[in-house]
């Protein structure tokens, strides 16, 4: 589909507009006055694991343990991660040395 001047300026200013507000709004609705509601902060404590773990799941969805490699280069990047993280205490080192070990398992060792 191509677009006319008009119609990119138009869309392009409808994407920041909405960058913007995503980016302002919680300003507005939590100022820094008043205290934050509880259940913000609950949120705040419980969304980034359940963020994780969701990951997690999605990443290793289509991993069959029935057949070869038997998620073999998921579960050595996955300790690597786990092992390099509890060493340094570094999210993008174990997530960087992770995604290196996985790739290089996944197009040298087990391909």
């Amino acid at each position: 589909m191509l677009l006319t001047v008009q119609q990119s300026i138009i869309l392009i200013l409808i994407i920041a507009f909405g960058t913007f507000l995503t980016r302002s709004l919680p300003f507005f609705l939590f100022p820094a006055n008043r205290e934050t509601p509880q259940y913000i902060l609950y949120l705040g404590e419980v969304l980034p694991y359940a963020a994780i773990g969701m990951l997690i799941v999605y990443c290793l969805k289509n991993v069959s343990l029935l057949s070869a490699p038997h998620g073999l280069p998921e579960g050595i990047a996955i300790i690597c991660i786990v092992l390099l993280h509890q060493w340094k205490n570094n999210v993008l080192l174990s997530i960087g040395g992770g995604t290196l070990i996985y790739m290089i398992l996944v197009q040298f060792v087990f391909a």
